[in-house]
């Protein structure tokens, strides 16, 4: 099981979030820490950064060992700007 640390930008963008996305984005954000299957994707020409896809919104993290860092969460038409 990993730890979930959420930047200050992160919990912003999660507190902007309509509360039953809030919840699916949390509920996405327990599994990966549980190591389940979710929608998961590497960024391309990174070493560490990801991208997890929950409906029409994304977590942008990095894996660093045991700790999952969460830098952003958005909508997917705002969030790689």
């Amino acid at each position: 099981m990993s730890s979930v640390h959420l930047s200050k930008n992160a919990k912003r963008d999660l507190k902007k979030c309509e509360p039953f996305v809030r919840m699916r984005i949390i509920k996405q954000i327990e599994k990966l820490a549980r190591g389940e299957r979710v929608d998961l994707e590497k960024k391309k020409g990174t070493k560490n950064d990801y991208r997890l896809r929950v409906g029409d919104f994304r977590v942008i993290f990095t894996l660093e060992s045991n700790t999952i860092r969460v830098h952003k969460i958005g909508n997917r038409k705002n969030i790689y700007k």
